[in-house]
């Protein structure tokens, strides 16, 4: 970890350094600045450190200047005499207020929040934290209903849907037809497109649902879906069927 330290009391940031080393002999201190004016100077000619501890009260003005003429992103930890700057200090990036005379303690739980906060993630980590953000929320189940029973469907049970002049119906795995209220449009946008494809105008068939597959003439395709014992031959349109070989090898 790199850190800067803007302390106008030469004591001050000489007992601070120390309590640094102390806590973490790998902790490299980049410079020690005085002023406003210093700091400003520095961080505009460097690479911003890890860590910036900054004192409120410099010798030529308040800390806070600094951020007035540098685009600073990093995180902060303020050192003061005083408590009544701790509201302005948190508008800028601080992850601590430290009230002189800093102490072991103090430093060294605000080192801690600094490497909770800012610890980069393993391999692992952005990859599940990249997935969990591409990865859009399906739906797991429907409502559906036969008369006027209602009843929760699995979406894992449902072998297909199709729809008969404005109704939409789904058929489960034991070949029970049930209306849900949704068109194929809104079912195909909240529906897994790994495991349910659009075959048709008519048609919005799960995985498991397909037996059987061939050409079919006008470079169409026929397909023969199962459910409950029992098979169903549906076409698939022409427009669909590059999709679908797509789709199949996923």
């Amino acid at each position: 970890m790199q850190v800067l330290i803007v302390e106008d009391e030469q004591l001050a940031a000489e007992r601070l350094q120390q309590l640094l080393r102390n806590y973490d002999a790998n902790i490299q201190v980049l410079d020690h600045l005085y002023s406003v004016k210093q700091a400003v100077q520095w961080l505009q000619q460097h690479p911003h450190p890890d860590l910036l501890f900054l004192d409120i009260q410099l010798a030529d003005g308040y800390s806070f200047e600094i951020f007035k003429q540098v685009a600073y992103r990093r995180p902060i930890i303020f050192t003061t005499a005083f408590d009544q700057y701790a509201l302005e200090a948190f508008n800028h990036h601080s992850i601590a207020y430290l009230v002189k005379p800093v102490d072991a303690l103090q430093l060294g739980q605000s080192l801690q929040k600094y490497r909770e906060l800012c610890q980069p993630f393993s391999a692992v980590q952005a990859q599940q934290l990249l997935q969990q953000i591409q990865q859009p929320a399906y739906k797991r189940r429907l409502l559906a209903r036969v008369g006027q029973k209602m009843f929760f469907v699995n979406c894992d049970d449902i072998r297909y849907f199709f729809a008969d002049d404005k109704l939409v119906y789904l058929v489960d795995r034991e070949g029970n037809r049930l209306l849900v209220d949704m068109t194929l449009e809104k079912l195909e946008k909240c529906l897994d497109p790994q495991q349910f494809f659009r075959l048709n105008r008519s048609y919005l068939v799960h995985l498991d649902s397909i037996a059987q597959m061939k050409p079919h003439i006008n470079s169409r395709m026929k397909l023969w879906l199962r459910s409950g014992g029992k098979t169903e031959e549906v076409i698939m349109s022409r427009e669909r069927v590059p999709d679908f070989k797509v789709w199949a090898e996923m």
